[in-house]
């Protein structure tokens, strides 16, 4: 298991539920619904191959939590700040990850790549696709809706990524050891 960053190592009832067909995400606390928002993920497919820019499936935690204070549009390459966008600014086609980053660590054999891909929940640019397939590879969603999720779950937060309207589990996964 990976080092945790910015969180408890303690499990949470709370879970997050992405919808791939749907294109949201829903963070619910049993059986609660907390929070929906539009996401985009992968315009490549789904997939945990290497190199293949595509959103993998299965059950995953938030392993690292990154941007703890950073100002909305903060813009992130490496996990480091180097910039800001602004929603003003002019369209641009560059895939920017701002905002917030939740890094995902697959918890099955299929997906067990995810971390070392660098997968993550992330703000984009690119709002205006949000609820399209556009991103690459990971999973975008609306700065302001990034910002609130980080808020609202710590680390080890279980992530359910599938393809249809499956209902999601009252719990996806046990507790880590």
């Amino acid at each position: 298991m990976r080092s945790s960053q910015h969180g408890s190592n303690e499990d949470t009832a709370r879970h997050i539920d992405i919808n791939v067909a749907e294109q949201r995400l829903r963070l619910w606390e049993g059986g609660t619904l907390l929070m929906c928002c539009a996401i985009s993920t992968s315009k490549y497919g789904l997939g945990s191959e290497p190199g293949s820019n595509r959103t993998p499936l299965g059950l995953f935690r938030i392993a690292e939590k990154h941007g703890d204070g950073a100002a909305p549009g903060t813009i992130f390459k490496a996990r480091v700040p180097v910039g800001h966008w602004s929603p003003d600014a002019p369209a641009s086609a560059e895939d920017l990850i701002t905002t917030r980053i939740l890094w995902l660590d697959g918890l099955e054999p299929g997906n067990a790549s995810t971390y070392d891909r660098y997968i993550y929940l992330h703000g984009t640019n690119q709002e205006h696709k949000l609820g399209t397939t556009a991103s690459h590879g990971c999973v975008r969603l609306a700065n302001d809706a990034v910002e609130k999720l980080y808020d609202l779950v710590p680390v080890n937060t279980r992530v359910r990524i599938h393809r249809t309207g499956e209902n999601p589990p009252p719990n996806p996964a046990p507790a880590l050891a």
